[in-house]
């Protein structure tokens, strides 16, 4: 099966309607996957049977199944650095063996959990205090997958946020974490610092500028600083005692890291026991991307859903459209996952990727989006994919009623989507107040396209549990769709340029170094930023 193939049963669906496929009334059903108490609905889109067997098909041709075997068995799938790709280890609660050039390494991992677990439980009874007391507030300081993560998780768990307050900074732009540390007391303040090298250049001067901040009262600062860090050197030279430093191996990625160290300020805020439940979430995920088949596997269907769209459809960009508040930063954060990973143009091989990588990602909680680029959505030029997700139950029951309207919009925007509305339905509605021409102008403004796909998943209730499964899930689907397109979905090196040349860029910005050997657009941005900082 070629991407040819899908390209041109795409084309042959360009007249299919969504409405009518959903005539039948089997097809909700046998387009819908159940894992638990999860259940992914595809059926809103122009996949039927023909295509999914394309899709399958693609997914078996390309060597998803084998390969996914080798990411769990801990071969070194990330080929351009030469390292395995384990992040699924870190949430390997049962400590079945993970080799690693003939080592398990589930005994170190379990290891550092249990450190946390402890370090944690210290930070939330009071055991460990600051020169001021009990700790109350936890700054995180990281970048990318060391802040998005645990950032996205803190406030979606935030039911179960019994710890201290947990604030996060991640720019460099001194703006952040002045605004950040002007309400806090340092005395009773732990800085955790996160970076896996200790050198990512807006993290450690973010710590530099927190160490000073908390040395101007408290005598020690550094004794008020724990590392989520593998180079113990540099922590040691920071100042950081080796029982407050947590490290983790090469083999985590930075965008996967949340369940092992990096995860370290949300086991602060919910504790260890439902950091463990978040854990088990990812877990039981893990098990059912592995066993179930094709067609009952909600990270394939979902990766096949996306390469339909994307690759397929030629639709470059998706929607994450949780309808869930405290999943606000659920779309930044799968935009570094996703971005990040499949965002590239050179296969494993060395040759050029001759079709569409992945899409651009995005989104907003709702209803909030609806008042702002639904709009867009439904009557643009673009089909732009729906991914909705929504809770069954919330978590104020006292508030029922509110959940009910929001999964009310939620089912109707998708429902909206799919069926749209005609060009009569729309002059029957404004009939009793047009007649003519105007009537078939203000008619025409209320029509809407529909047949825009869109896919919902339901879950019960945003536990940690809940979240954990949500996170596997998508990194799973990133992993499919990476295979697939023949890519790398576990290197950067895209980010590598900028930053290098943000280093040359400084001391000319400062005035130190002439920047004339520049193109003249930098150098003329440089002078005029010069000229308004004299």
């Amino acid at each position: 099966m070629t991407w040819a193939d899908l390209k041109a049963a795409a084309r042959k669906s360009e007249s299919a309607k969504i409405a009518d496929l959903l005539k039948d009334p089997d097809r909700a059903n046998e387009f819908s996957i159940s894992a638990g108490d999860l259940l992914f609905d595809y059926s809103k889109t122009t996949i039927n049977e023909e295509t999914r067997s394309i899709l399958v098909e693609l997914f078996e041709s390309a060597g998803v199944p084998a390969k996914r075997a080798a990411m769990f068995g801990g071969q070194k799938i990330n080929e351009t650095e030469n390292r395995a790709v384990l992040h699924t280890a870190l949430r390997n609660l049962s400590g079945e063996p993970v080799m690693v050039d003939g080592q398990d390494v589930m005994p170190d991992v379990l290891g550092t959990l249990e450190r946390m677990s402890a370090f944690s439980e210290a930070v939330r009874d009071g055991t460990f205090k600051g020169q001021g007391g009990a700790i109350t507030d936890v700054v995180n300081i990281g970048i990318g997958g060391s802040d998005l993560g645990p950032a996205m998780a803190t406030l979606a768990l935030a039911p179960y946020h019994d710890g201290p307050k947990c604030h996060y900074v991640s720019n460099v732009d001194g703006a952040h974490i002045a605004d950040v540390l002007r309400h806090l007391n340092p005395e009773t303040t732990l800085v955790v610092v996160a970076s896996k090298t200790f050198t990512t250049i807006e993290t450690m001067t973010n710590a530099a500028t927190a160490r000073a901040w908390m040395g101007e009262q408290v005598a020690n600062p550094a004794s008020q600083f724990a590392a989520l860090s593998s180079a113990t050197d540099k922590t040691a030279a920071f100042g950081i005692s080796e029982d407050r430093v947590f490290g983790f191996e090469d083999w985590v990625g930075g965008r996967y890291s949340m369940w092992g160290p990096i995860g370290l300020p949300v086991m602060i805020a919910i504790g260890s026991q439902a950091f463990r439940s978040f854990l088990a979430g990812g877990e039981a995920m893990d098990r059912h991307f592995q066993a179930a088949s094709p067609l009952e596997n909600i990270p394939v269907m979902l990766a096949l859903v996306g390469i339909w769209h994307n690759q397929g459809c030629g639709h470059a960009t998706r929607a994450v459209l949780p309808y869930e508040q405290r999943l606000s930063r659920f779309p930044a954060y799968l935009q570094q996952m996703e971005m990040e990973s499949n965002g590239k143009s050179v296969r494993l091989d060395g040759s050029t990727l001759d079709i569409e990588s992945g899409p651009i990602v995005w989104g907003e909680p709702g209803t909030n989006g609806q008042h702002a680029f639904y709009q867009l959505i439904h009557q643009g030029t673009r089909v732009v994919p729906c991914e909705f997700m929504v809770g069954a139950e919330g978590h104020e029951p006292e508030l029922a009623h509110q959940h009910q309207l929001l999964v009310a919009n939620c089912l109707a925007q998708s429902e909206a989507l799919m069926r749209g509305r005609s060009l009569e339905e729309a002059r029957n509605m404004q009939s009793a107040k047009f007649e003519g021409d105007e009537l078939e102008l203000q008619a025409r403004h209320r029509v809407f396209p529909g047949n825009r796909p869109s896919t919902t998943l339901v879950y019960p209730k945003l536990t940690p549990f809940v979240l954990g499964q949500l996170i596997a899930l998508y990194e799973h689907r990133v992993f499919v769709e990476g295979t697939i397109l023949g890519i790398n979905s576990y290197d950067q090196w895209g980010v590598e340029l900028g930053k290098e040349l943000a280093v040359a860029l400084e001391p000319m910005v400062a005035g130190d170094i002439d920047p004339n050997e520049k193109d003249g657009s930098t150098v003329q941005l440089i002078r005029h930023i010069q000229k308004h900082r004299a």
